[in-house]
């Protein structure tokens, strides 16, 4: 059944790893060139979080959009082309061609059948996601010395760690069900593209929950000193210690100048500083990285177990 599994399925193997072999080649050598203009173009102590290095920040923002525009979309078009070329074809492949009435009235009983290829495949997959985490974790600190941004940056933090593998897996066993249910490949695979780009909004949105968030107030300061934080909520609070939405205009008046508009609100919010308001922010600190990382990969595994089951079980009754 492993021989079997690797003669049908093997387009899809090689394919993920010629990408994930060009992938790596293309951040190995952004890496290398960037390290070398690092070295020739930063000050001293960059790249890092001092004010002098943002020049060098832009700039490396500039010279490396394309790499960038790539890496931005991966978090969601990944999981999405895995769930629609490896999960939706499995079943729904098999049904279109009508191959399963050869294949499931062999010696090997039908639920053998499934569960290697399933625990095979999964295998497979979580590996490649596994190894892009690994790729993008050496690639990242080349641009990002001294500043990490795994955590606050939700796209990032979906490209690193665990989560990558948890979210192959899920759009797998996504897939998986869809072309059991549709017996249909384009479908399935129309389905599963949808249904990756919803529950990854879905989680961002509940991810604020997966732990109680802190609280600290702030004077003369609208702006956490950990970029990486993860924020909840803000507020002003007033000088009795409760919770405003904006105060009003009686407390400190807000100029509206054209082309001042920074300036302007900057002058506000010191004169709301000087008055004794405080701004109450909600967040996430960076040390809760692994826990949003289980929690989330706990959540997709469930949901990847329960759709690989629905899956299975839809398909024997079809058989029985």
């Amino acid at each position: 059944m492993i021989w079997l599994t690797w003669r049908q399925h093997r387009a899809q193997i090689l394919l993920t790893a010629a990408f994930l072999a060009v992938l790596g080649l293309l951040l190995l050598g952004s890496a290398i060139e960037a390290a070398l203009y690092v070295a020739g173009h930063a000050p001293p102590g960059c790249p890092g979080a001092a004010p002098a290095c943002a020049p060098l920040e832009v700039a490396l923002g500039e010279r490396y959009d394309a790499v960038y525009s790539v890496f931005g979309w991966m978090p969601l078009v990944l999981p999405a082309l895995v769930g629609a070329f490896w999960g939706a074809p499995l079943l729904g492949r098999e049904y279109e061609r009508g191959t399963h009435r050869l294949a499931w009235t062999q010696a090997v009983p039908v639920w053998r059948w499934l569960a290697v290829k399933l625990v095979v495949l999964g295998g497979a997959v979580v590996a490649g996601g596994l190894l892009l985490s690994l790729m993008i974790s050496l690639w990242r600190p080349v641009f990002r010395a001294g500043i990490d941004s795994s955590f606050g940056n939700v796209g990032v933090f979906n490209m690193v760690g665990v989560a990558p593998a948890a979210w192959w897996l899920y759009a797998f066993a996504f897939g998986t069900l869809a072309g059991a249910l549709f017996r249909r490949t384009l479908p399935a695979m129309a389905l599963v593209v949808a249904g990756v780009a919803v529950t990854m909004f879905t989680l961002f949105a509940l991810s604020d929950h997966y732990a109680a968030p802190e609280r600290v107030v702030l004077s003369g300061a609208v702006e956490l000193g950990d970029p990486d934080a993860r924020l909840v909520s803000a507020t002003w609070v007033d000088p009795s210690g409760r919770e405003v939405d904006s105060p009003g205009a009686e407390v400190c008046p807000r100029r509206v100048d054209p082309g001042r508009s920074s300036r302007n609100t900057e002058a506000w919010q010191e004169c709301l500083f000087g008055k004794g308001y405080g701004y109450a922010v909600r967040y996430h600190p960076p040390a809760r990285f692994w826990r949003f990382q289980w929690t989330e990969a706990g959540i997709l595994l469930l949901a990847s177990t329960v759709m690989g089951g629905l899956a299975v079980r839809h398909t024997l009754r079809r058989t029985a």
